[in-house]
């Protein structure tokens, strides 16, 4: 550990359909690391799940290519050690070990990452880590879950039908009647768009769910909402701030992979979004109800329909949203006032906040 500084730990990569993604968020993070106050440990997880230890800068091929952009995997594999308060990176060919972490921060999207796997790791390993912690990782991440706990709580989402990989027949019939078309099919535990589908007749509908079942086990069936898509980013641990909204449009029917990452040309992004004061209000503190609710904290990035009724229906939570040149979480800070460099400092300083909470707590009789 550098005298004076706080050593972070940047995990990237990860066994997830997400994993390029994921690539291009911590591109951005490290730029906005302060080096002043930071020293960061770049590690790059491959799609077999080894970590890879960036030595000096962060190694990927095809860097500025979100297409082909790729883990370099020529670096020596690392593992972390969970013991007790000496949180250690270790190599694995040499067993040495490199010296204390301060803080994890994983810029993981997906299964393995954003689903509460790294933030248990963490846990066992004694180590703060930004971000929401395992149950509302794994909450926010499985949307069936998220969105039978919201229902519970009377807060709107889309009417849906899941299906499980065990069933030998899919209602079909049944999701017709009761939804109509269109109908969106997502896995329940993915983020980015990937493997949902837009589905507007049984024949793609069909396509769609056979589609969404090679990503997951579980998958949701939603009706179709009529709305404007809204986002708002989520900061803080006991006390939230929410971030001005924002609004996409996309020329696609819906936000698609491609349109998040790929083509920067395929959405526009209106920072704020062209709504009244009192819905901008409605809408923050939906953002933070459903953020307080499923007991997130850190950050997280709330989606959300506005209906030509004036109702808000929530879309999805993402416990570690997409941090890349493009995506809406740090762009929706930046407009209000905080740039990236503050956003990540805050990020970590709440992860160490969060930590030393959870520290005091007794563990004894």
């Amino acid at each position: 550990m550098t005298a004076g500084k706080i050593t972070v730990a940047i995990v990237f990569g990860g066994r997830s359909a997400e994993h390029e993604v994921s690539l291009q968020s911590a591109q951005n993070v490290i730029r906005s690391l302060d080096p002043e106050r930071f020293t960061p440990i770049l590690i790059g997880i491959d799609r077999d799940g080894r970590w890879f230890l960036n030595e000096e800068s962060i190694k990927l091929f095809h860097a500025d290519n979100p297409k082909d952009i790729a883990l370099n995997v020529s670096s020596p594999q690392v593992g972390l050690i969970p013991n007790g308060p000496e949180r250690q990176l270790v190599r694995m060919d040499n067993k040495e070990a490199l010296g204390q972490i301060d803080v994890l921060f994983p810029v993981l999207h997906g299964p393995y990452g954003e689903d509460g796997a790294v933030q248990g790791l963490a846990k066992m390993a004694n180590l703060p880590c930004v971000g929401a912690d395992v149950t509302a990782s794994a909450v926010g991440m499985d949307k069936d879950i998220m969105k039978r706990l919201l229902r519970d709580a009377g807060i709107h989402n889309a009417a849906f039908t899941t299906l499980y990989h065990w069933q030998k027949e899919w209602p079909l019939d049944e999701i017709e009647a009761q939804y109509g078309y269109p109908v969106f099919v997502k896995p329940s535990n993915m983020g980015s768009s990937i493997g949902v589908s837009r589905a507007s007749d049984k024949e793609t509908l069909i396509q769609a769910i056979t589609h969404a079942f090679q990503f997951d086990q579980k998958v949701l069936v939603e009706q179709a909402v009529d709305g404007r898509e809204l986002e708002v980013a989520i900061l803080g641990n006991d006390q939230v701030m929410a971030s001005s909204v924002g609004e996409i449009l996309t020329r696609d029917k819906f936000y698609s992979y491609e349109s998040k990452y790929l083509d920067a040309d395929a959405t526009e992004l209106n920072i704020p979004a062209n709504i009244s004061a009192s819905q901008t209000d409605r809408i923050q503190a939906t953002a933070i109800q459903v953020y307080q609710l499923l007991g997130c904290s850190g950050l997280a990035r709330v989606d959300m329909f506005l209906t030509p009724d004036d109702e808000i229906f929530i879309n999805e939570i993402n416990t570690l949203p997409g941090f890349t040149n493009i995506s809406m979480y740090p762009k929706l800070w930046e407009h209000s006032g905080l740039s990236q460099q503050s956003l990540v400092t805050q990020l970590i300083e709440l992860a160490i906040e969060r930590f030393q909470q959870k520290h005091n707590l007794k563990v004894t009789r």
